[in-house]
């Protein structure tokens, strides 16, 4: 791991951007902490990290106030990550399937998601190794959103996450409903009931394919972007009651 800047933003929050290879990512880490300080993943959306920067640093905010440090990094095919030819074929036949107001197939969300969980989960578990080789952050470890096939596969494979929150707005392949009975750590999890791009029953079936025996959904009225500002602090009290036993 190789930190290319550093920055103390006004709440006195540290901000190092780092690079693993060739992916890039940012850590965030109090002032003054115990130590260890226990984890928080940020899993971003797949549109880069600088478009949605905002979203990401008010989120490791929060997690920072909280006593935790955060971390996230690019996605494959992300950002400025090469492209691969798969990955924007599936892009393009499900904006041309959602232009079209046609039903988003099962091959079509095969293309998109699973060939991006395959190669995320290593880049994930690599830079977990990186991240708690640093002195002062070590467990216990959490998930936090993004694509929500991503969190559920490290949830399966990854034993040093012990809870994850997880928010479905994603398009979830069938093959990630088995993966989700062998979760077992426990969950918090985001549902926006009219969100318009979300198959709501989907997202509850997914919920209840859980294996989970502490699982939790948090259902708001409004769309993909009307999350409420309460929905936050439900999600920093979950880790809260996870990560600082």
């Amino acid at each position: 791991m190789h930190f290319t800047s550093e920055q103390r933003l006004d709440d006195g929050v540290l901000e190092r951007e780092f690079t693993l290879g060739e992916i890039p990512g940012i850590l965030w880490t109090p002032a003054s902490a115990p130590s260890p300080t226990p984890l928080i993943l940020l899993g971003p959306p797949p549109l880069g990290l600088r478009t949605t920067y905002p979203r990401l640093v008010a989120r490791a905010r929060q997690a920072v106030a909280d006593g935790f440090a955060a971390a996230t990094i690019e996605l494959p095919g992300s950002g400025d990550r090469p492209r691969w030819a798969a990955a924007e074929q599936a892009r393009a036949d499900l904006r041309r399937a959602m232009e079209a107001g046609e039903p988003v197939s099962d091959e079509i969300i095969d293309a998109l998601v699973l060939p991006l969980v395959d190669k995320a989960v290593p880049e994930w578990q690599a830079a977990l190794d990186a991240l708690l080789s640093l002195p002062g952050i070590g467990g216990p470890v959490g998930y936090s959103g993004g694509v929500i096939s991503i969190g559920i596969r490290l949830a399966v494979v990854e034993p040093r996450i012990v809870a994850a929150g997880f928010f479905t707005g994603s398009f979830v392949p069938r093959a990630t409903f088995e993966e989700a009975r062998q979760v077992t750590i426990p969950l918090h999890v985001l549902l926006q009931w009219d969100d318009e791009g979300n198959d709501r029953q989907a997202a509850l079936d997914l919920f209840d394919a859980f294996g989970s025996e502490e699982k939790t959904l948090h259902a708001n009225m409004g769309g993909h972007t009307g999350v409420p500002p309460f929905a936050g602090d439900d999600a920093a009290r979950f880790f809260t009651r996870h990560l600082r036993q």
